[in-house]
């Protein structure tokens, strides 16, 4: 598979998100990867909707709404593995695997725990919060500073500690 040329850290700095997307797409054809191949298509559609939805039929996503595209289509994925693994249909979840393995490749690099914690307590020193009430607040500026390497599933999870 040719998994190295989906990494994303070897994208060059100038390759837009959707641009690189179309470069894998032909590197997959190329390779007759169809794993990744139909992943990728399905990626591009998505981020075609999801465009159009937002901006109308000559809007183009930037990279940070493509991310929370490509989270999406993961979620759905891994809704798949779960439903997969109740049938008791191991084909299917191995399948969703492999399609997850290729759209992880176009996500940052994830955020470890000490740092989400350490980024946590400065934003709720920045804010003042006190309370479960000002959750919000401190979701919103973490959500940005965080830009996509933290599911806001654990985002959520470390303030609502410190704020109990």
């Amino acid at each position: 598979m040719i998994a190295a040329q989906f990494n994303q850290s070897s994208r060059p700095f100038l390759m837009s998100f959707i641009s690189q997307i179309s470069e894998d797409l032909k590197n997959a054809m190329r390779a007759k990867d169809t794993v990744a191949l139909n992943v990728i298509r399905n990626l591009k559609s998505a981020l075609k909707y999801a465009a159009i939805e937002k901006l109308g039929a000559d809007g183009e996503l930037g990279d940070t709404d493509a991310l929370a595209v490509v989270r999406k289509e993961i979620k759905k994925l891994q809704d798949s593995v779960d439903g997969a693994e109740k049938a008791g249909r191991p084909e299917a979840v191995e399948a969703a695997k492999a399609e997850i393995a290729v759209l992880e490749k176009y996500l940052p690099a994830a955020m470890s725990t000490e740092e989400l914690g350490k980024l946590v307590d400065t934003v709720i020193a920045e804010l003042g919060a006190t309370s479960k009430k000002d959750m919000g607040g401190v979701m919103k500026a973490l959500q940005e500073r965080v830009a996509g390497r933290a599911d806001s599933k654990s985002i959520s999870t470390e303030v609502a500690k410190r704020l109990a």
